[in-house]
């Protein structure tokens, strides 16, 4: 059963997975956390350490039937692996980037929809379903491609114009269904955001929900790839069964880390989490400082993904950490009045670093120097995380760094680090596959962009009228 961060009335995995976001504006947390043994796992591929784990999460659904849908879901990917790790000295990159739009969203997102799909069928819910979501880049593309066949659900994806790289951008407005949208909003990703929350908490007479990390079914897969790295170390030797390593991760709206939160309070063999934010260091500050403060500037940045002020995931973190829904909804309050909140971090083993886009660029140039391994910006800005991390705790554990996203997906910036220009971004395709000698994936072959630009002030109309033509 679930329930809210701000209230206590519980609810079943079904109905939590299609309402997306509480009633009352919160987030949904498990009641009580499953009991998952990492080493009853030992043994399984991916695709069924996945529905395990997913089963335990909501035990509502058949084994048979989740582990059907994560076969089917995972059968996209370019690797059987699902994911792959790379070994570099003491870190091991996670890449989370093999499936059909090179990003670590489609984890999740090509099994939500496929969950969604088993909570309609379990509550015998026949209206379409409109999901709506915000994206500062990689959840826009694989939330379309996860929802594109799947029968009574719609989808509408709004993203901040200008604000997302133009391999992104392409993903989204190159798509094509009869039941989706796509929409460049005059703003950043936290007007696209609060726009979706407020949307929810006006139109309740919608069937609506979300593909974004505050939908629980979208967290929970990515638990996962934190159980398969440990086990996968394990299995390869290269460290011993109970040893702990630590997760460096990139984040931006607090989801991918959250689920590190997840898999360390289930029991797995942990020892830190590094949180890695770019030059919008919001994150890092409430780690380094207990507060945290929205009213600051708004970057654009080389890693955009992680252009982000209000990090939502954050309010299950509070939840955790006050163990109490009444201050949890009084801090959000606080958020959403003034700005701002003060909460001391009760949990020791997160540590938490930012990094400029100067710098960025330094260690793409750097980590391919040193192993000829190439990685996107948000990845760049996880391992310069791991390098600070070290030189402050001299701590020489195993660490795996996330990476998030192929370099495809940036070519323009990683080129850059290396004083290679091109201004056009389709181009800059060939060019980063002709300079590393780089097979180039076949999904990135997109026709010219064509935007529908809305502004801010105009959305709540054009959102609605785009509901109604689904319905």
């Amino acid at each position: 059963m679930f329930h809210s961060t701000r209230g206590n009335k519980l609810v079943s995995s079904p109905e939590a997975i299609l309402n997306g976001l509480a009633d009352d504006g919160g987030l949904y947390v498990i009641d009580k956390l499953p009991k998952i043994n990492y080493e009853d796992l030992m043994n399984d591929d991916y695709q069924t350490m996945a529905a395990k784990i997913l089963n335990a999460f909501f035990p509502e659904f058949d084994y048979k039937d989740i582990k059907r849908e994560i076969d089917d879901a995972y059968s996209s990917f370019d690797t059987n692996e699902v994911v792959k790790l790379k070994g570099c000295d003491k870190a091991y990159f996670l890449e989370l980037f093999h499936g059909p739009t090179l990003a670590f969203k489609d984890l999740a997102l090509v099994v939500l929809p496929r969950l969604m799909k088993l909570s309609k069928e379990k509550l015998g819910y026949e209206k379409n379903i409109t999901i709506l979501t915000a994206t500062s880049g990689d959840t826009g593309g694989a939330a379309l491609n996860g929802f594109k066949s799947i029968p009574g659900i719609s989808i509408v994806v709004l993203y901040p114009n200008g604000g997302v790289s133009p391999v992104q951008e392409a993903q989204m407005c190159s798509f094509i269904s009869k039941n989706s949208k796509v929409l460049a909003i005059e703003g950043n990703f936290d007007d696209c955001q609060n726009f979706v929350k407020k949307f929810f908490s006006e139109h309740k007479d919608l069937s609506l929900s979300s593909a974004n990390s505050i939908n629980i079914a979208r967290l929970a897969p990515q638990i996962v790839y934190y159980f398969y790295s440990y086990i996968y170390l394990v299995r390869n030797n290269i460290i011993k069964n109970g040893d702990k390593i630590n997760f460096d991760v990139p984040t931006g709206n607090f989801g991918n880390i959250f689920a590190g939160f997840y898999a360390k309070s289930l029991g797995l063999p942990i020892k830190n989490l590094i949180c890695a934010s770019n030059k919008n260091s919001v994150l890092t500050d409430f780690f380094m400082n207990g507060k945290y403060d929205k009213k600051r500037p708004f970057f654009k940045t080389n890693s955009p993904s992680m252009d982000i002020l209000i990090s939502s995931n954050l309010e299950r973190f509070l939840y955790y950490g006050t163990n109490s829904e009444a201050k949890t909804k009084e801090l959000m309050e606080s958020l959403t009045k003034n700005g701002e909140y003060e909460f001391k971090n009760p949990f020791d083993y997160f540590y938490a670093y930012s990094t400029n886009e100067e710098k960025t660029l330094e260690v793409i140039k750097e980590v391919y120097d040193n192993y000829k391994y190439l990685v996107d910006p948000h990845t760049a800005v996880a391992y310069n995380a791991y390098k600070s991390y070290v030189n402050e705790t001299k701590d020489n554990a195993i660490t795996v760094v996330v990476s998030t996203a192929s370099p495809y997906k940036f070519p323009q910036a990683v080129l850059k680090a290396f004083d290679v220009v091109e201004e056009d971004a389709m181009k800059s395709i060939n060019v980063l596959s002709n300079k590393f000698n780089l097979e180039i994936p076949s999904v990135l072959n997109y026709p010219p962009v064509k935007r529908t630009i809305v502004k801010l002030e105009d959305s709540v109309k054009y959102v609605e009228d785009v509901i109604k033509c689904f319905e």
